[in-house]
């Protein structure tokens, strides 16, 4: 099972990293936004759709969703003519991005909640489709707004400007997730939710964070940070890393209700879609949020 993630991982990474950096801009939110479409096929299930129909019909509401966000704030106006995009007026489009990303935020704090008293209050939303399918709206969709935040910053001047704060939000999520998986393996004794994922604990966590913190501080002294964006990136990292683990137990949560092993096949060795981006669901709009208030 190892050697096959090892070998999915070298193929599609590579191929994830070329998307970021050579990508025009409304062709990576094309991109992007297929990933989402089908991590929203691989959550019929977790809301109990059995049939393709319905399975489809979640689909095509998503994407309609995330059409009508590119349709109404076009991705060239998010940052445009350097405005900061936390200034913009009451109904502007930098304002509404805002207010998506804080409605994440919400979503996600509820989650933890609900995933901290796991199974205790779970009956209901486990008993309505509805909610869970709103659950994977709020899930999904800030996720390829946070992406589209991040990769347009200062796109005009520099379209690889982006691209680089991206590719750090994954260098946290996958050093995390390399660190927390080798240091749980070795050192782990003290389980963190075993009622949602029997096999996370608390060293392997802690672990994830120490080495997202480490690569993520080689990267900066490669490039030459300041003193003051060591911090800032770092305390964020921190940040990130653990809510990285809330994304993976948000998933865990609504696969053991469901009773499902993986949300897919098409990653072998990895499962599917949603058990790779599970972490990012959670990480990319507190990131792209993070970048917009403090920015580095």
């Amino acid at each position: 099972m190892l050697k096959q993630r090892i070998l999915t991982a070298l193929i599609l990474a590579p191929a994830v990293i070329a998307a970021i950096f050579y990508l025009p801009l409304n062709y990576f939110s094309g991109f992007i936004l297929a990933v989402i479409a089908i991590g929203a096929w691989e959550w019929g299930p977790l809301m109990g759709f059995a049939s393709k129909g319905r399975r489809l019909f979640f689909v095509a509401t998503t994407v309609s969703l995330i059409s009508l966000l590119w349709y109404l704030i076009p991705l060239n106006s998010l940052w445009a003519f350097n405005i900061d995009i936390t200034e913009g007026s009451l109904y502007s489009p930098q304002s509404a991005v805002v207010y998506l990303l804080w409605l994440a935020v919400a979503w996600w704090i509820l989650s933890a909640i609900l995933t901290l008293l796991y199974p205790k209050y779970s009956k209901f939303w486990s008993s309505h489709r509805s909610i869970r399918g709103i659950f994977g709206w709020l899930t999904l969709v800030p996720t390829w707004m946070a992406f589209m935040v991040l990769r347009s910053s200062e796109y005009s001047t520099d379209p690889y400007h982006g691209a680089q704060l991206v590719m750090f939000l994954f260098l946290m999520v996958w050093s995390a997730d390399i660190g927390a998986y080798f240091v749980g393996k070795s050192l782990g004794k003290h389980k963190l939710l075993p009622n949602v994922s029997p096999g996370k604990t608390i060293e392997g966590v802690v672990g994830g964070v120490i080495t997202a913190c480490v690569f993520i501080g080689i990267a900066g002294y490669i490039i030459g940070w300041n003193n003051q964006q060591f911090t800032t990136v770092l305390l964020v990292t921190a940040l990130i890393t653990i809510v990285s683990v809330l994304g993976d137990l948000n998933e865990s949560m609504f696969k053991r209700q469901a009773g499902i092993k993986d949300s897919g096949s098409i990653l072998p060795g990895h499962g599917g879609i949603l058990d790779r981006i599970d972490s990012l669901t959670a990480t990319a709009p507190i990131y792209a949020l993070c970048y917009i208030m403090v920015g580095w």
